[in-house]
């Protein structure tokens, strides 16, 4: 089935190509206008008010695929060229999102790339809201849903923004003349905005949409659990929050786990694919689970698969999901070069040592699907040299098929020769690396840095999102990127009881949590364990991560949200709203660790230094940038 986005781009384009048809002709320099539609006569028909709402579903392509502010920096993932910054050598420097020092400021790229993504999809939507009064020619009831969508996404955008810059300017209505007035609005009346729109369109939305991929009612009751959760939690006691907003947050989580249940399984709700490329899944995929409650959409038309054309991301278009998270296989032995087996991979995302260690490698399902633990070789190689440190002369021939590098669980690490690669005078005839030995070119072994060696090491590529039988390259990706599923709901119904909410549907907190959990894990009902200390990559002792009445917490619920939600477009607003970020980024960032600049002010994002210029009388910065 294709998305209602994708035929609207489609009919587009055919329409430019029969105008380019119709103007091949001999009279070619005459100028005849053709048409005097104007918006202002089109916006008011009912197929441009429907092309106007669509119009703003094509940035979230862009938003969603802007995720650095989200995921880096946190307590999961760091920014590209990772090494272990406890040894001096390789001397690598962290990024400013990591090392929360003065390159952090006003001029960093990405914020300036966020705030005018975000504010162009607020300009849209004020256009569809205030133009939605002069639409007479569409029945009330879809117009009122048009509306609610139009009203739902702008609400979503000034979530996004009030939670990473606090006091934001809030226009409401389209612009029609340019101004350079930009008033800051106290966080409390956004967020009060924010569920005005969202308790209209709730009314309004229906349960099933017209055409998959539109916003449901569905959605909007799970974006108002998150922002009742996030007023609830009132952040410097600006948002406006009490006690009851945790009561409302756990009422519409539970109404969002009524009406979406689970998956089956986590992999379910992903690509499916193998570790080893010579035994790849070819059959099809599956991206529209009932567990899904929204998605940005994306498909398998080179022509409209790409990310909105006025504020484009990657050229090639796509989802970009599979290829920008940490690991790679380009560089084992024996690979084929720029092909889509182990496909590009951008270390954009770079999963911090202390995020494997909250797994149980054996029992936890997404551990297996989220991490590539063995690496292969896809064609032969003779007389392949490892540069052994013990043997420097030793050269191996590898067959395709073979394993070329091992990276072992974090809980059974190799501690003999006879479980180490012969790189390192062991038995095996490849790489073995160990969780404390991840970094940029090879491991470190008893504190320190061994040569480069033939073998690939590194760190686990991050699967999660792998999509199979892709092209090579950035992006190409079709397969649709969920934003809201119940799984989340149910985190956010125990995070909300952990709060003080009272009369949950299925229990206490630890029903909730468990509830994930199991779903999780390959012996139902078990103890899953993880590291105790996440922090201290040495560290084999061992935790349960089960929830129980007595130990259910707010570290144990973001505990759970890193496994579940690793990767997806939320994880900074979890530590923001929880004011657990400087605690445990410092804890378990080894960039924010090493540097020890991480405080307070952090909490927010400088205003991007452009927007300041550019207002008058300009806009005052967040305090401490």
């Amino acid at each position: 089935m294709r998305s209602f986005l994708s035929i609207r781009y489609t009919a587009l384009s055919l329409a430019f190509l029969g105008l380019v048809a119709s103007g091949c002709k001999d009279e070619f320099l005459v100028e005849k206008p053709v048409t005097t539609l104007t918006t202002d006569v089109y916006y008011k028909t009912e197929a441009g008010f429907e092309d106007l709402v669509r119009s703003c579903y094509s940035l979230l392509r862009n938003i969603h695929q802007n995720r650095t502010l989200v995921l880096n920096g946190t307590d999961i993932f760091s920014q590209s060229g990772f090494g272990d910054p406890k040894f001096a050598t390789p001397a690598v420097t962290g990024g400013p999102l990591e090392q929360y020092d003065v390159r952090l400021n006003a001029t960093l790229a990405e914020l300036q790339s966020l705030w005018t993504l975000l504010y162009a999809e607020v300009a849209r939507t004020n256009t569809a809201i205030s133009r939605a009064e002069g639409i007479t020619t569409m029945a009330a009831a879809l117009k009122d849903t048009r509306l609610s969508e139009a009203k739902f996404l702008r609400a979503l955008s000034y979530f996004y923004l009030v939670q990473q810059w606090g006091d934001v300017p809030m226009p409401l209505t389209e612009s029609l003349s340019p101004s350079k007035e930009a008033i800051r609005v106290p966080s409390a009346t956004i967020y009060k905005q924010i569920i005005d729109d969202l308790l209209d369109a709730e009314a309004k939305l229906p349960v099933t949409a017209s055409n998959y991929g539109r916003i449901t009612k569905g959605a909007a009751q799970f974006l108002l659990a998150r922002v009742y959760l996030t007023r609830g939690w009132n952040f410097k006691s600006s948002l406006g929050g009490s006690n009851a907003d945790f009561d409302l947050a756990l009422q519409y989580a539970d109404k969002v786990i009524e009406a979406y249940p689970l998956a089956t399984a986590y992999t379910q709700l992903f690509p499916i694919h193998s570790e080893n490329p010579l035994k790849q899944y070819t059959g099809a995929q599956n991206d529209k689970n009932p567990e899904i409650v929204f998605a940005v959409q994306y498909n398998s038309d080179v022509l409209t698969n790409k990310t909105d054309p006025a504020f484009a991301v990657d050229a090639a278009g796509g989802n970009n999901l599979h290829s920008v998270f940490g690991g790679g296989g380009e560089g084992y032995p024996g690979t084929k070069g720029r092909t889509s087996d182990y496909n590009r991979h951008q270390p954009f995302h770079i999963t911090n040592p202390a995020m494997y260690r909250l797994f149980d490698p054996e029992n936890d399902s997404r551990y297996d699907h989220n991490f590539v633990e063995v690496g292969y070789a896809l064609l032969p190689v003779t007389g392949f040299k490892p540069l052994p440190v013990v043997n420097p002369n030793l050269k191996v021939d590898i067959k395709a098929g073979d394993t070329v590098v091992y990276f072992r669980p974090w809980n059974k690490p190799a501690t003999s020769l006879n479980e180490r690669g012969i790189d390192l005078g062991g038995k095996k005839n490849y790489s073995v690396v160990n969780l404390d030995e991840l970094s940029g070119g090879y491991g470190f072994v008893n504190g320190s840095a061994v040569s480069v060696s033939g073998f690939p090491s590194d760190q686990p590529m991050m699967w999660k999102f792998w999509q199979p039988g892709i092209a090579y390259g950035d992006a190409f990706g079709t397969f649709n990127e969920a934003v809201f599923r119940s799984a989340e709901a149910y985190l956010m119904a125990a995070e909300a009881l952990v709060k003080g909410a009272k009369n949950g549907k299925l229990g206490g907190a630890e029903v909730y949590y468990n509830k994930v959990l199991d779903r999780a894990l390959v012996k139902k009902g078990a103890d899953p364990l993880c590291a105790k200390d996440p922090g201290n990559v040495k560290s084999l002792e061992a935790v349960s991560y089960r929830a129980t009445a007595a130990n259910i917490s707010i570290d144990l619920i973001l505990d759970e949200r890193a496994r579940e939600l690793m990767g997806e477009y939320s994880r900074w607003f979890d530590l923001k709203r929880t004011g657990k970020l400087v605690e445990r980024v410092k804890k378990y960032n080894p960039w924010a660790a090493k540097s020890n600049t991480i405080k307070d002010i952090h909490y927010l994002r400088p205003i991007p230094q452009g927007e300041i210029d550019l207002s008058f009388p300009a806009m005052k910065q967040n305090e401490g940038y």
